[in-house]
């Protein structure tokens, strides 16, 4: 049985995640989808059984990586791109955090981004794309907000991961880019503030998300771009 290529994301059940998975399914590309909640990853196998391989995993636990492997042996899949959109947010004043929240969101978006990406790698095709979807709040020089430090920091840290990643998989022709999004009108933000409007939404940003991980390694790598319609200055 001959390999096919796919493009794997996280976080891909809701949201942004979702709406970019569905993107690239209707370009008839084949989607390995992963998230947390199984019920709504159905629904997306149910719209797509021949393209799309689903599987419910929580990447905050170490021992998930393996359920991955054995998705991209079990179905022979090489991988064209991974989008890494899935992590957490919290919006608690600093001196609030606990030990157990920086551990967490440490977790939820740096470690769950370290890991995957060791795991994919073997499966990564030449002229591959990795994808990390960070946040305005974690751009060096943009507007930060009360409550959000722990989930700035952690998510920031994804911009020094794609620099050093771009380097060091340059011989194995593999770019990785960063994308820093801002407010995007997903079940996420509204969980953290209520009553926000934001001036896009998921289906826009997912289109756009697909687009580029299908296509801008091309002209970009080991960059941290502002994906956002506020100055980041």
């Amino acid at each position: 049985m001959p390999s096919e290529n796919a493009v794997l994301i996280t976080g891909a059940s809701r949201g942004i995640g979702k709406e970019t998975a569905l993107a690239l399914l209707k370009q008839n590309v084949k989607v390995v989808a992963l998230a947390r909640s199984g019920d709504k990853l159905q629904e997306l196998q149910s719209q797509y059984p021949d393209q799309v391989f689903t599987l419910a995993v929580d990447l905050s636990i170490d021992e998930s990586y393996t359920s991955v492997i054995k998705l991209l042996n079990d179905n022979n899949l090489l991988l064209e791109a991974v989008i890494h959109n899935a992590g957490a947010l919290l919006n608690k004043p600093f001196l609030e955090t606990t030990t157990e929240d920086w551990d967490f969101l440490l977790k939820a978006n740096l470690m769950s981004s370290v890991n995957l990406i060791k795991t994919c790698h073997p499966f990564m095709v030449k002229g591959s794309h990795i994808v990390q979807i960070g946040s305005m709040g974690g751009f060096q020089g943009s507007s930060k907000f009360p409550g959000l430090s722990a989930y700035s920091v952690t998510k920031g840290s994804l911009s020094i991961l794609t620099e050093s990643l771009a380097v060091e998989f340059f011989k194995d022709d593999i770019r990785v880019n960063c994308l820093c999004l801002g407010a995007v009108q997903t079940e996420m933000l509204e969980a953290a503030f209520p009553g926000l409007q934001a001036p896009v939404q998921p289906n826009e940003m997912g289109a756009y998300i697909a687009e580029f991980a299908m296509h801008a390694q091309k002209y970009f790598n080991g960059k941290v771009l502002p994906v956002s319609l506020a100055d980041p200055s």
